[in-house]
Protein backbone atom coordinates (compact mmCIF):
# COMPACT_ATOMS: atom_id res chain seq x y z
CA UNK A 1 0.00 0.00 0.00
CA UNK A 2 1.19 3.03 -1.22
CA UNK A 3 0.73 4.72 2.31
CA UNK A 4 2.50 2.77 4.18
CA UNK A 5 5.62 2.78 2.14
CA UNK A 6 9.15 3.24 4.54
CA UNK A 7 11.27 5.87 3.09
CA UNK A 8 15.04 3.98 2.38
CA UNK A 9 16.74 6.78 0.67
CA UNK A 10 18.81 9.55 2.45
CA UNK A 11 18.95 12.26 -0.36
CA UNK A 12 15.52 12.84 -0.12
CA UNK A 13 14.54 16.54 -0.97
CA UNK A 14 14.10 19.33 1.67
CA UNK A 15 10.48 20.44 2.82
CA UNK A 16 11.15 24.59 3.46
CA UNK A 17 14.19 24.73 5.28
CA UNK A 18 14.28 21.82 7.20
CA UNK A 19 16.47 18.30 7.72
CA UNK A 20 15.82 14.87 5.15
CA UNK A 21 15.12 11.88 5.87
CA UNK A 22 17.71 9.44 7.10
CA UNK A 23 17.94 5.59 5.94
CA UNK A 24 16.11 2.97 8.17
CA UNK A 25 13.86 6.47 9.33
CA UNK A 26 9.66 6.70 9.69
CA UNK A 27 8.35 7.94 6.73
CA UNK A 28 5.84 10.65 6.32
CA UNK A 29 4.37 7.75 4.47
CA UNK A 30 3.96 6.09 7.76
CA UNK A 31 2.17 8.84 9.26
CA UNK A 32 -0.34 10.50 6.56
CA UNK A 33 -2.50 8.83 4.01
CA UNK A 34 -1.34 11.35 1.44
CA UNK A 35 0.82 10.77 -1.40
CA UNK A 36 -0.59 11.32 -5.52
CA UNK A 37 -0.39 8.32 -7.87
CA UNK A 38 -0.93 11.27 -11.09
CA UNK A 39 0.32 10.53 -14.48
CA UNK A 40 2.86 13.37 -14.79
CA UNK A 41 4.84 14.24 -17.71
CA UNK A 42 7.97 15.50 -17.39
CA UNK A 43 9.05 18.88 -19.27
CA UNK A 44 11.96 20.64 -20.12
CA UNK A 45 12.22 23.55 -21.95
CA UNK A 46 15.15 24.37 -23.93
CA UNK A 47 17.18 26.97 -22.09
CA UNK A 48 15.76 26.63 -18.73
CA UNK A 49 17.79 25.53 -16.08
CA UNK A 50 19.14 25.10 -12.20
CA UNK A 51 21.77 26.95 -10.41
CA UNK A 52 24.64 24.74 -11.17
CA UNK A 53 23.85 24.26 -14.84
CA UNK A 54 21.92 21.66 -15.23
CA UNK A 55 18.56 21.49 -17.28
CA UNK A 56 15.59 22.89 -15.41
CA UNK A 57 12.56 20.55 -15.26
CA UNK A 58 9.31 20.77 -14.25
CA UNK A 59 5.90 18.14 -14.19
CA UNK A 60 2.43 18.39 -15.61
CA UNK A 61 -0.91 16.75 -14.81
CA UNK A 62 -2.90 16.90 -17.22
CA UNK A 63 -6.50 15.83 -15.81
CA UNK A 64 -9.39 14.87 -17.92
CA UNK A 65 -12.01 16.44 -16.01
CA UNK A 66 -11.14 19.94 -15.35
CA UNK A 67 -10.53 23.19 -16.61
CA UNK A 68 -9.11 24.38 -13.51
CA UNK A 69 -5.05 24.66 -12.85
CA UNK A 70 -2.94 24.98 -10.17
CA UNK A 71 0.71 26.36 -10.27
CA UNK A 72 2.70 25.07 -7.07
CA UNK A 73 6.13 26.53 -6.52
CA UNK A 74 8.35 24.13 -4.73
CA UNK A 75 9.90 26.01 -1.40
CA UNK A 76 13.42 24.96 0.27
CA UNK A 77 15.86 27.51 0.73
CA UNK A 78 17.92 30.22 -0.64
CA UNK A 79 21.52 31.20 -1.02
CA UNK A 80 23.12 34.43 -2.07
CA UNK A 81 26.97 33.15 -1.41
CA UNK A 82 29.46 30.48 -1.66
CA UNK A 83 28.74 28.85 1.63
CA UNK A 84 24.81 28.42 0.73
CA UNK A 85 25.06 28.11 -3.02
CA UNK A 86 27.44 24.88 -2.75
CA UNK A 87 25.26 23.20 -0.56
CA UNK A 88 27.72 23.77 2.91
CA UNK A 89 24.88 25.56 4.59
CA UNK A 90 22.66 22.82 4.64
CA UNK A 91 19.13 23.49 5.44
CA UNK A 92 19.48 27.80 5.53
CA UNK A 93 21.46 26.96 1.74
CA UNK A 94 19.76 26.22 -1.44
CA UNK A 95 17.69 23.70 -1.97
CA UNK A 96 18.95 20.45 -5.29
CA UNK A 97 21.58 22.52 -5.61
CA UNK A 98 23.10 19.17 -7.89
CA UNK A 99 19.99 19.69 -9.80
CA UNK A 100 17.21 17.82 -10.17
CA UNK A 101 16.81 13.79 -11.45
CA UNK A 102 14.36 12.75 -14.34
CA UNK A 103 12.51 10.62 -10.89
CA UNK A 104 12.18 13.98 -8.72
CA UNK A 105 8.82 13.54 -8.92
CA UNK A 106 8.06 10.40 -7.11
CA UNK A 107 10.44 11.36 -4.57
CA UNK A 108 8.97 12.40 -1.02
CA UNK A 109 8.82 16.10 -1.22
CA UNK A 110 6.82 16.25 -4.50
CA UNK A 111 4.72 13.54 -3.89
CA UNK A 112 3.80 14.08 -0.40
CA UNK A 113 4.33 17.75 0.50
CA UNK A 114 1.52 19.66 -1.04
CA UNK A 115 -2.25 18.17 -0.02
CA UNK A 116 -3.01 21.12 -2.81
CA UNK A 117 -1.42 19.45 -5.19
CA UNK A 118 -2.95 16.28 -4.02
CA UNK A 119 -6.28 17.28 -4.22
CA UNK A 120 -6.52 16.04 -0.54
CA UNK A 121 -5.56 16.91 3.18
CA UNK A 122 -4.31 13.24 4.25
CA UNK A 123 -5.44 11.65 7.04
CA UNK A 124 -3.76 9.98 9.76
CA UNK A 125 -3.71 5.87 8.82
CA UNK A 126 -7.44 4.40 9.09
CA UNK A 127 -8.66 8.00 8.76
CA UNK A 128 -9.77 8.37 5.06
CA UNK A 129 -8.24 11.43 2.84
CA UNK A 130 -10.53 14.69 2.69
CA UNK A 131 -11.11 15.74 -0.85
CA UNK A 132 -10.50 19.47 -0.87
CA UNK A 133 -11.25 22.07 -3.66
CA UNK A 134 -8.07 21.19 -6.20
CA UNK A 135 -9.30 18.12 -6.46
CA UNK A 136 -9.41 16.83 -10.29
CA UNK A 137 -7.61 19.83 -11.31
CA UNK A 138 -4.59 20.20 -13.70
CA UNK A 139 -1.75 20.11 -11.38
CA UNK A 140 1.93 21.54 -12.79
CA UNK A 141 4.51 21.33 -9.77
CA UNK A 142 7.42 23.77 -10.23
CA UNK A 143 10.63 21.95 -8.38
CA UNK A 144 12.88 24.54 -6.96
CA UNK A 145 16.71 24.49 -7.78
CA UNK A 146 18.05 28.04 -8.66
CA UNK A 147 18.22 29.53 -4.76
CA UNK A 148 16.86 32.69 -5.29
CA UNK A 149 12.79 31.93 -4.68
CA UNK A 150 12.30 31.23 -8.58
CA UNK A 151 12.46 34.98 -9.31
CA UNK A 152 16.34 35.65 -9.99
CA UNK A 153 17.95 37.50 -13.08
CA UNK A 154 21.48 37.21 -12.32
CA UNK A 155 24.71 35.11 -12.95
CA UNK A 156 27.58 34.95 -10.16
CA UNK A 157 30.53 33.50 -9.61
CA UNK A 158 31.13 33.08 -5.87
CA UNK A 159 34.59 32.07 -4.20
CA UNK A 160 35.24 30.16 -1.40
CA UNK A 161 36.17 32.06 1.54
CA UNK A 162 38.35 29.45 2.49
CA UNK A 163 40.23 29.04 -0.35
CA UNK A 164 40.57 25.57 -0.22
CA UNK A 165 37.45 25.03 -3.25
CA UNK A 166 37.46 26.53 -7.05
CA UNK A 167 34.69 28.95 -7.21
CA UNK A 168 31.36 27.83 -8.26
CA UNK A 169 29.47 29.45 -10.97
CA UNK A 170 25.99 29.89 -9.94
CA UNK A 171 22.59 31.04 -12.26
CA UNK A 172 20.12 32.55 -10.49
CA UNK A 173 18.03 32.53 -13.21
CA UNK A 174 14.41 32.10 -11.85
CA UNK A 175 12.73 34.27 -13.31
CA UNK A 176 13.63 33.54 -16.48
CA UNK A 177 12.27 30.13 -16.11
CA UNK A 178 8.97 30.81 -14.21
CA UNK A 179 8.48 33.40 -17.58
CA UNK A 180 9.22 29.92 -20.29
CA UNK A 181 7.25 28.37 -17.96
CA UNK A 182 4.14 30.69 -17.88
CA UNK A 183 4.55 30.50 -21.60
CA UNK A 184 4.37 27.02 -22.41
CA UNK A 185 1.27 27.02 -19.93
CA UNK A 186 -0.25 29.58 -21.83
CA UNK A 187 -0.28 27.31 -24.77
CA UNK A 188 -0.76 23.89 -23.53
CA UNK A 189 -3.99 25.11 -21.15
CA UNK A 190 -5.41 27.91 -23.84
CA UNK A 191 -8.82 28.09 -22.01
CA UNK A 192 -8.12 27.81 -18.13
CA UNK A 193 -11.49 28.54 -15.67
CA UNK A 194 -9.59 29.30 -12.51
CA UNK A 195 -6.23 29.84 -12.46
CA UNK A 196 -4.72 29.11 -8.20
CA UNK A 197 -0.84 30.06 -8.14
CA UNK A 198 0.57 28.85 -4.80
CA UNK A 199 3.65 27.68 -3.13
CA UNK A 200 5.37 27.25 0.12
CA UNK A 201 8.29 28.57 2.03
CA UNK A 202 10.60 30.34 -0.74
CA UNK A 203 7.66 28.76 -3.00
CA UNK A 204 5.34 31.09 -1.23
CA UNK A 205 7.74 34.00 -2.19
CA UNK A 206 7.75 33.27 -5.59
CA UNK A 207 3.73 33.14 -5.26
CA UNK A 208 3.63 36.82 -4.56
CA UNK A 209 6.12 37.64 -6.61
CA UNK A 210 5.69 35.47 -9.82
CA UNK A 211 2.29 36.02 -9.66
CA UNK A 212 2.02 39.05 -12.34
CA UNK A 213 3.65 37.42 -14.99
CA UNK A 214 2.26 34.43 -14.62
CA UNK A 215 -1.52 35.80 -13.89
CA UNK A 216 -1.68 37.80 -17.35
CA UNK A 217 0.26 35.19 -19.34
CA UNK A 218 -2.32 32.34 -18.76
CA UNK A 219 -4.83 35.01 -18.60
CA UNK A 220 -7.27 32.89 -16.81
CA UNK A 221 -11.60 33.64 -16.55
CA UNK A 222 -10.37 33.64 -12.76
CA UNK A 223 -7.29 34.36 -10.43
CA UNK A 224 -6.60 32.78 -7.57
CA UNK A 225 -3.47 33.42 -5.73
CA UNK A 226 -2.21 31.66 -1.95
CA UNK A 227 0.79 32.39 -0.43
CA UNK A 228 2.14 29.81 2.08
CA UNK A 229 4.84 31.26 4.79
CA UNK A 230 7.03 33.41 2.19
CA UNK A 231 5.37 36.65 3.11
CA UNK A 232 7.32 39.76 1.24
CA UNK A 233 6.80 42.08 4.40
CA UNK A 234 6.86 45.81 3.88
CA UNK A 235 9.83 47.40 3.86
CA UNK A 236 10.28 50.88 2.55
CA UNK A 237 13.56 51.54 4.58
CA UNK A 238 16.35 50.71 6.51
CA UNK A 239 13.65 51.25 9.81
CA UNK A 240 11.99 47.49 8.59
CA UNK A 241 12.99 44.31 10.13
CA UNK A 242 13.17 43.14 6.78
CA UNK A 243 14.94 45.94 4.68
CA UNK A 244 18.70 44.10 5.21
CA UNK A 245 17.57 40.85 3.43
CA UNK A 246 15.44 42.72 0.74
CA UNK A 247 18.51 45.05 -0.19
CA UNK A 248 20.57 41.61 -0.11
CA UNK A 249 18.89 39.59 -2.59
CA UNK A 250 17.85 42.77 -4.65
CA UNK A 251 21.99 43.21 -5.47
CA UNK A 252 22.93 39.73 -5.56
CA UNK A 253 19.89 37.96 -7.73
CA UNK A 254 19.46 41.37 -9.99
CA UNK A 255 15.99 41.91 -9.15
CA UNK A 256 16.08 45.12 -9.90
CA UNK A 257 15.99 44.57 -13.46
CA UNK A 258 12.81 42.86 -13.40
CA UNK A 259 11.04 45.51 -10.86
CA UNK A 260 11.57 47.75 -14.20
CA UNK A 261 9.44 45.37 -15.72
CA UNK A 262 6.45 45.88 -13.39
CA UNK A 263 3.80 48.29 -13.60
CA UNK A 264 3.70 51.73 -11.34
CA UNK A 265 1.79 50.58 -8.51
CA UNK A 266 5.16 48.32 -7.31
CA UNK A 267 7.62 50.98 -5.60
CA UNK A 268 11.29 49.71 -6.99
CA UNK A 269 12.30 50.93 -3.42
CA UNK A 270 9.99 48.36 -1.57
CA UNK A 271 9.78 44.52 -2.60
CA UNK A 272 7.15 44.43 0.47
CA UNK A 273 4.73 46.76 -2.22
CA UNK A 274 3.95 43.97 -4.25
CA UNK A 275 1.03 42.98 -1.87
CA UNK A 276 -0.07 46.72 -2.96
CA UNK A 277 0.48 45.82 -6.74
CA UNK A 278 -1.11 42.40 -7.17
CA UNK A 279 -4.57 43.61 -5.47
CA UNK A 280 -4.62 47.18 -7.48
CA UNK A 281 -3.35 45.27 -11.14
CA UNK A 282 -6.02 42.21 -10.20
CA UNK A 283 -9.10 43.62 -8.14
CA UNK A 284 -11.07 40.76 -9.25
CA UNK A 285 -8.74 38.16 -8.57
CA UNK A 286 -8.72 36.66 -4.72
CA UNK A 287 -5.28 37.17 -3.26
CA UNK A 288 -4.69 35.20 0.18
CA UNK A 289 -1.23 34.72 2.86
CA UNK A 290 -1.47 31.92 5.10
CA UNK A 291 1.20 31.08 8.06
CA UNK A 292 1.95 30.65 11.59
CA UNK A 293 3.21 33.77 13.77
CA UNK A 294 5.37 31.50 15.38
CA UNK A 295 7.16 30.37 12.34
CA UNK A 296 10.47 29.93 13.28
CA UNK A 297 12.10 28.83 10.21
CA UNK A 298 11.87 31.78 7.55
CA UNK A 299 12.25 34.43 10.43
CA UNK A 300 15.69 32.85 10.47
CA UNK A 301 16.20 33.67 6.86
CA UNK A 302 14.81 36.89 7.08
CA UNK A 303 16.50 38.27 10.69
CA UNK A 304 19.39 35.34 12.42
CA UNK A 305 22.08 36.57 9.03
CA UNK A 306 21.53 39.85 9.16
CA UNK A 307 21.07 40.42 13.45
CA UNK A 308 23.57 38.47 14.53
CA UNK A 309 23.14 37.09 18.43
CA UNK A 310 19.46 36.78 18.44
CA UNK A 311 17.64 34.24 20.35
CA UNK A 312 14.77 32.44 19.39
CA UNK A 313 12.07 35.04 20.95
CA UNK A 314 14.12 37.84 19.75
CA UNK A 315 13.26 36.66 16.28
CA UNK A 316 9.95 35.78 16.52
CA UNK A 317 9.53 39.81 17.70
CA UNK A 318 10.73 40.82 14.67
CA UNK A 319 8.52 38.30 12.81
CA UNK A 320 5.70 39.44 14.15
CA UNK A 321 6.26 43.10 14.11
CA UNK A 322 6.82 42.60 10.30
CA UNK A 323 3.59 40.35 9.71
CA UNK A 324 1.77 43.04 11.88
CA UNK A 325 2.98 45.53 9.15
CA UNK A 326 2.04 42.81 6.27
CA UNK A 327 -2.12 42.50 7.90
CA UNK A 328 -2.55 45.51 8.14
CA UNK A 329 -1.15 46.65 4.36
CA UNK A 330 -3.48 43.69 3.09
CA UNK A 331 -6.50 45.23 5.07
CA UNK A 332 -6.44 48.08 3.00
CA UNK A 333 -7.83 45.85 0.05
CA UNK A 334 -10.90 44.56 -0.50
CA UNK A 335 -9.51 41.08 -2.32
CA UNK A 336 -6.77 40.36 -0.09
CA UNK A 337 -7.63 37.03 2.34
CA UNK A 338 -5.83 35.83 4.93
CA UNK A 339 -5.34 32.61 7.49
CA UNK A 340 -2.83 33.08 10.36
CA UNK A 341 -3.00 31.06 13.13
CA UNK A 342 -0.59 30.91 16.31
CA UNK A 343 1.33 28.05 16.62
CA UNK A 344 2.14 24.00 15.17
CA UNK A 345 4.49 21.77 16.62
CA UNK A 346 5.22 21.13 13.22
CA UNK A 347 7.96 21.78 11.17
CA UNK A 348 8.70 25.05 13.66
CA UNK A 349 5.14 26.28 12.89
CA UNK A 350 6.54 26.62 8.60
CA UNK A 351 4.16 26.55 6.58
CA UNK A 352 0.28 25.61 7.13
CA UNK A 353 -0.24 23.45 3.55
CA UNK A 354 2.45 21.23 4.01
CA UNK A 355 1.95 17.71 4.63
CA UNK A 356 -1.32 17.69 6.64
CA UNK A 357 -3.90 20.30 7.46
CA UNK A 358 -4.11 18.78 10.82
CA UNK A 359 -3.23 22.15 13.07
CA UNK A 360 -3.88 24.16 10.31
CA UNK A 361 -7.16 25.81 11.34
CA UNK A 362 -7.26 29.13 13.24
CA UNK A 363 -9.85 30.66 15.64
CA UNK A 364 -10.36 34.06 16.20
CA UNK A 365 -11.14 33.90 19.59
CA UNK A 366 -9.39 31.18 21.18
CA UNK A 367 -8.63 31.47 25.05
CA UNK A 368 -7.85 29.45 28.31
CA UNK A 369 -10.64 28.24 29.65
CA UNK A 370 -12.47 29.49 32.36
CA UNK A 371 -12.58 27.12 35.69
CA UNK A 372 -15.78 25.91 34.99
CA UNK A 373 -15.10 24.57 31.38
CA UNK A 374 -11.77 22.62 32.42
CA UNK A 375 -14.44 19.81 33.12
CA UNK A 376 -15.46 20.23 29.11
CA UNK A 377 -14.13 17.44 26.30
CA UNK A 378 -11.12 17.42 25.64
CA UNK A 379 -10.58 17.23 29.23
CA UNK A 380 -6.33 17.53 28.71
CA UNK A 381 -7.55 20.50 26.96
CA UNK A 382 -6.83 24.12 28.40
CA UNK A 383 -7.55 26.25 25.86
CA UNK A 384 -11.11 26.94 23.92
CA UNK A 385 -12.04 28.42 20.50
CA UNK A 386 -15.79 29.83 21.74
CA UNK A 387 -16.55 30.47 18.16
CA UNK A 388 -15.00 31.19 14.43
CA UNK A 389 -12.86 28.01 14.22
CA UNK A 390 -11.85 27.65 10.98
CA UNK A 391 -10.45 24.57 9.25
CA UNK A 392 -7.58 25.26 6.31
CA UNK A 393 -9.71 22.94 4.33
CA UNK A 394 -12.28 25.06 5.08
CA UNK A 395 -10.87 28.59 4.34
CA UNK A 396 -9.27 27.11 1.17
CA UNK A 397 -13.18 26.21 0.24
CA UNK A 398 -14.78 29.58 0.98
CA UNK A 399 -11.49 31.21 -0.82
CA UNK A 400 -11.83 29.53 -4.19
CA UNK A 401 -15.35 28.07 -4.13
CA UNK A 402 -17.39 31.41 -2.77
CA UNK A 403 -14.81 33.84 -3.58
CA UNK A 404 -15.41 34.93 0.01
CA UNK A 405 -12.66 37.19 1.50
CA UNK A 406 -11.57 35.52 5.23
CA UNK A 407 -9.73 37.26 7.36
CA UNK A 408 -7.89 35.83 10.86
CA UNK A 409 -5.11 36.53 13.26
CA UNK A 410 -5.02 34.38 15.71
CA UNK A 411 -4.50 35.60 19.49
CA UNK A 412 -1.59 33.56 21.26
CA UNK A 413 -2.10 30.20 22.20
CA UNK A 414 -0.84 26.80 22.69
CA UNK A 415 -4.20 25.07 21.64
CA UNK A 416 -2.09 22.58 19.32
CA UNK A 417 0.37 21.83 21.86
CA UNK A 418 -2.32 20.55 24.11
CA UNK A 419 -4.52 18.64 21.17
CA UNK A 420 -4.32 14.73 21.83
CA UNK A 421 -3.96 14.05 18.35
CA UNK A 422 -1.39 16.33 17.89
CA UNK A 423 0.19 15.00 20.62
CA UNK A 424 0.65 11.97 18.76
CA UNK A 425 1.00 13.34 15.50
CA UNK A 426 3.30 15.79 15.45
CA UNK A 427 6.46 14.00 17.46
CA UNK A 428 6.10 11.26 14.34
CA UNK A 429 6.07 14.18 11.77
CA UNK A 430 8.99 15.66 13.05
CA UNK A 431 10.95 12.92 13.51
CA UNK A 432 10.14 11.75 10.46
CA UNK A 433 11.43 14.69 8.62
CA UNK A 434 14.08 15.26 10.99
CA UNK A 435 15.90 11.74 10.33
CA UNK A 436 15.13 10.71 13.99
Amino acid sequence: MKGMRKVRAVATALIGCTLPFAAGAIGIEDIVDGGNDYAWERVEIPGTMCGNGSQYKFWVYDSPSSQNLLVSFEGGGACWDYETCSGQAGILGAANPNGLPDDYITQFKAEYVSPLVNGADPGIPLRPLNPIVTNGWDVVYLPYCTGDVHVGNNVVTYDDPSGQNPPITWRHVGFHNTRAVAQYLATRFPNVGKLLVTGFSAGGVATAAGYYEVRRTIQPAAGYMLNDSGPTFPAPNASYNSYPLHEQIKQVWALETLYAELPATFDENDFGSVTDMLAAEFPGDQLAYTGYSSDYNFSRFSYERFYPGLDQAAILALWREDQANLVAEMQGHANFSYHIPWHRPINDSHCSSIITFIGSHACPTVRKKKWYELWQWPWTQSWKCPSGFTPLETFLERWVDQNQVSRIVEPENYYNNEDPGMQIVAPLINDAISGG
